[in-house]
């Protein structure tokens, strides 16, 4: 077995809330410098910038997994990652057809930029990434699963945009086996609260809106490769911690 420091929940300059500065190949870049072996790329609602980070992530020989920072109708956010860059924008093309369709205005909400490995702008999506999609909490996992990939219920001790801040409870019906915590130090407190937990691998990544904000190489996964398809298997079949 493997044991690779990651960062698994990382904005760019696509997520309206992300810096501009926070281009596809600046993030790869800061997590070579911090020594991380494996990162995901997940703006909100969409893949679109995960084109230019693996070009970039490639290069640098760390592995990057594709996905994105699905916000479902609850207004529940739950991290989806895939397998291949091919799957995260399959999974982009039918979130794009679920989205609320408002138009952003950068002014207030900041830009979506879409950029080349170079930093290039190369476009920009109109409509307001951060809105809720009709797809359901309760649809997110097998939907994302019958992609290949893992979804993960983002930041769940956050008193905002997570599942128990929305919903109040854990749905006793759920099926994801890890839950993604901005402060580890809750754990236990949570688990006591919602007992759900207890049966859930926790993991915990920084949420970088800000390129400085990328986790140091302090949190690490034990995987039997150095690939998305070992990091997703793993955390679909956890050992608990």
């Amino acid at each position: 077995m493997l044991s690779l420091s990651y960062d698994l929940h990382i904005h760019s300059c696509l997520s309206p809330c992300g810096d501009d500065e926070s281009t596809p190949a600046n993030i790869v870049g800061m997590a070579y410098v911090k020594g991380l072996d494996v990162i995901a790329l997940t703006d909100h609602n969409t893949a679109r910038n995960c084109v230019a980070a693996k070009e970039v992530a490639d290069a640098y020989g760390i592995t990057l997994i594709c996905g994105m920072e699905l916000t479902t109708d609850e207004e529940c956010h739950v991290v989806c990652l895939l397998p291949t860059l091919e799957k995260a924008l399959e999974l982009d093309e039918y979130v794009a057809k679920k989205i609320m369709k408002v138009q952003n205005s950068p002014e207030i909400f900041g830009n979506q930029l879409i950029m080349d490995s170079d930093d290039n702008i190369i476009g920009r999506r109109e409509e307001l990434l951060i809105n809720a999609c009709a797809i359901s909490f309760e649809d997110v996992f097998p939907l994302v699963e019958s992609m290949g990939g893992v979804a993960i219920p983002a930041h769940v001790d956050k008193s905002t945009t997570s599942v128990i801040s929305n919903l109040g409870f854990i749905p006793p019906d759920s099926i994801f086996k890890t839950a993604e915590f901005k402060d580890l130090s809750k754990l236990e407190k949570f688990r006591q609260m919602h007992p759900y937990l207890n049966t859930c691998k926790a993991i915990t990544s920084s949420d970088a809106h800000y390129l400085g904000d990328i986790n140091e190489p302090v949190n690490f996964l034990h995987v039997r490769e150095k690939s998305p398809e070992a990091v997703i298997d793993a955390l679909l079949h956890p050992t608990i911690l």
